[in-house]
């Protein structure tokens, strides 16, 4: 099958589009004829070593999470799907494997595509979408009617999490650059902040929820503009935000927490029926095929993307 790899971390160009062995599947996975895939940066981040601590030096290697395709082989102990089912999910990270024409899925990642998705929609979804609900309802403990701010509104997990937020009843703010306004407002924003003209920490306003998904403003800078028992979350795991995570633990008061998507089916599926039911969509960027791969992760490492970057694999 073809995949892109790479023998070695660095610049885009160690992307290389080649032909390589097919998975063997383990007995509660799928293998999943891939349809598309899509950018995180997690994924860059790996191309480039630095997260080689957790990734290793162990070549070749496949990245890509996300990924939408068509079950072509089940294993002995999979129960909720056959073959010829249309699935959507991710990889468990930081293997990946999604940048290629099959996958081994394991079944507790996947669930059914939704129905009014497109498969270059659907692979989309999963890190981004997983990030934003897990990162305000599991981490944030979002409630309706409580104010929360999301830093980076428009960007991959932004739109997700704008919509996620004011489907469970809360008043969003969202941060963006100006070219980008009127789209968070059109996500369902109750009020925007063009960071280029204002900065997010010298607020009057204070939020119960400050959900930072681009990881550009630490605890201690949004500190000032949290409510007294607010919530910071950010998906960036640097010392500067793991450090008061753990402070705020044990001090009574406002919390620091870090949330790293969980791959699930349970909550794939409450995004699919989200999806299904006109209440969460997705925006798409711009497309790429596989053999342009490179492109597509410059373009993301630009950070100038608005919504998602997809990977249209056949």
């Amino acid at each position: 099958m073809k995949a892109v790899v790479i023998h070695r971390y660095g610049p885009a160009e160690v992307l290389q589009y080649e032909d390589v062995a097919p998975p063997k599947i383990k007995p509660e996975e799928l293998l999943v004829k891939v349809h598309a895939s899509c950018i995180n940066p997690v994924d860059w981040k790996i191309r480039k070593g630095m997260l080689r601590i957790v990734t290793g030096n162990k070549f070749p290697m496949v990245l890509g999470l996300d990924l939408a395709g068509e079950v072509v082989e089940v294993g002995p102990n999979v129960t909720r799907f056959t073959i010829g089912d249309s699935i959507y999910g991710t990889l468990r990270p930081p293997n990946g494997g999604a940048y290629a024409e099959f996958a081994a899925v394991p079944e507790s990642c996947a669930a059914i595509k939704p129905a009014n998705m497109s498969y270059t929609e659907a692979a989309s979804v999963p890190i981004a979408g997983l990030t934003a609900l897990q990162g305000l309802r599991d981490k944030g403990n979002i409630k309706s009617g409580q104010a929360v701010l999301i830093n980076g509104a428009s960007g991959g997990v932004g739109i997700f999490a704008v919509q996620i937020a004011k489907i469970l009843g809360a008043e969003v703010t969202g941060v963006c650059s100006t070219k980008n306004l009127e789209f968070v407002k059109s996500l369902g924003a109750d009020r925007v902040i063009d960071y280029t003209q204002q900065d997010l920490t010298q607020e009057t306003v204070q939020y119960d929820i400050i959900f930072d998904v681009v990881g550009k403003r630490s605890f201690l800078e949004c500190k000032k503009v949290l409510k007294s028992s607010g919530i910071y979350v950010t998906t960036l795991p640097t010392p500067e935000n793991i450090l008061p995570g753990i402070v705020t633990t044990i001090v009574p008061g406002k919390k620091a927490k870090l949330v790293l998507a969980s791959a699930n089916a349970r909550d794939l599926v409450y995004l699919k029926e989200l999806i299904e039911a006109g209440k969460l969509r997705t925006v798409i960027d711009r497309t790429y095929s596989l053999q342009d791969l490179a492109a597509a992760h410059t373009y993301s490492e630009s950070e100038r993307a608005v919504g998602k970057i997809a990977i249209a694999v056949i």
